[in-house]
């Protein structure tokens, strides 16, 4: 499978179009819509997420609620969008709107794509560069996740983000077995944060943070459960399971790291403390004393529950703003000030949940696939049945 998503910020909407899902998979706006309210909650967000009422659109490849295995168009507008139709239009506009509609943004912002993007692609009028480089984008993203996580349900495997720190307060309370029960809890708390015993810190740290003209970041932990053994492989770098995760968390704006299972604290242990023994019995095949690797050997699963984490920064857009330079006058200056979040890390922690989900699904279409929902299944269960009598 693979997608492609286009649009701006401010732009009209944004578009998503998806190919290789097969066909018979139940696909609903409903299902879809749930997953864009759950990125737009979150304490430390923004005015814009009052703003913006996310609803999809399915505007190709699904009828009467299940995929036909052509390409999927999913559309989400933007309903701020009579504002910016001008500033944004893709239409030329006349010599009287020009001075209006022009004005150049030539001071690009610490900590964003602005001048990396205006020198690679010769901007003057670095708006070109940071509308598309947006957050904003992850929307339809999202979009395309929950679709992901309709065909992981159907395979039985459950996929949930949730935040373990914020600004260096971090969850001790990882006791979540039951990840219907780690969904419940976290989908309840402001911060998405599954220790109740830190939530109120964690809001406090972002309040603070809001009240410096500041913000605030944080790591994000997404659990996966019912993952089949195999699943990836080792010939070959490209095909890895766990690159591809490592390369979708990195691709979220703003995030700068990713681990799996102890992650970077593996470097600071002997390798008696690190690897995972092996286990069998009859009534559930081979499994791991431990899950130190986060469900991960040689590239593969290994059956156990994947555990991936990643660190975002704080958002650079500040209200006690950076130094910079204008790249017309060369002159310092104060960077400019635009609606922002303090702190996005519980929204973020939904859309790892959905490029976690996509990689995941991608991948077992990819090793099962078929062109029909039906005979994936039974490949998987096949694979689950063969994995307990190996």
């Amino acid at each position: 499978m693979r997608y492609l998503t286009a649009g701006e910020s401010h732009g009209p909407q944004l578009t998503a179009i998806i190919e290789g899902v097969p066909s018979g998979l139940p696909i609903t706006a409903e299902t879809i819509n749930n997953d864009l309210g759950r990125r737009q909650k979150g304490y430390g967000r923004g005015r814009r997420m009052q703003i913006e009422k996310d609803q999809v659109q399915i505007l190709g490849g699904v009828r009467h609620g299940k995929s036909l295995g052509s390409p999927i168009s999913l559309v989400v507008e933007n309903r701020d969008w009579k504002h910016w139709t001008k500033i944004m239009g893709a239409e030329e506009i006349s010599l009287e709107d020009e001075q209006e509609v022009k004005r150049q943004i030539s001071r690009p912002r610490p900590g964003h794509a602005d001048l990396n993007g205006a020198i690679k692609y010769g901007h003057r009028d670095m708006r070109n560069v940071l509308e598309r480089s947006s957050a904003r984008e992850t929307t339809v993203r999202v979009a395309v996740g929950a679709v992901a996580k309709s065909l992981l349900s159907e395979l039985g495997i459950k996929v949930v983000g949730h935040v373990i720190e914020i600004g260096g307060i971090r969850s001790e309370n990882t006791n979540y077995n039951d990840i219907d029960h780690l969904l419940q809890v976290s989908e309840a708390s402001p911060v998405r944060c599954f220790d109740k015993c830190v939530e109120m810190k964690m809001i406090e740290a972002i309040d603070s943070a809001k009240e410096n003209g500041d913000s605030i970041g944080g790591i994000v932990e997404v659990v996966v459960e019912g993952m089949p053994a195999g699943v990836g492989s080792y010939v070959h770098y490209d095909r890895k399971l766990d690159s591809k995760i490592a390369a979708a968390i990195v691709s979220i704006n703003a995030f700068k790291g990713v681990e799996f299972g102890i992650g970077f604290e593996a470097g600071r242990k002997l390798g008696s403390e690190v690897h995972d023994e092996i286990l069998w019995s009859k009534e559930q095949g081979y499994t791991r004393k431990t899950n130190r690797l986060g469900g991960f050997e040689g590239g593969m699963t290994t059956g156990m529950p994947l555990i991936i984490r990643g660190v975002m920064k704080p958002i650079p857009t500040l209200y006690k703003p950076l130094q910079s330079v204008d790249i017309e006058t060369k002159e310092p200056f104060s960077a400019s000030i635009e609606r922002s979040d303090s702190c996005a890390v519980p929204a973020a922690s939904i859309v790892a949940e959905s490029v976690v989900a996509w990689e995941i699904a991608n991948a077992l279409v990819e090793q099962f696939g078929v062109d029909r929902m039906d005979l994936i299944k039974e490949n998987v269960e096949k694979m689950r049945a063969y994995t307990r009598e190996f």
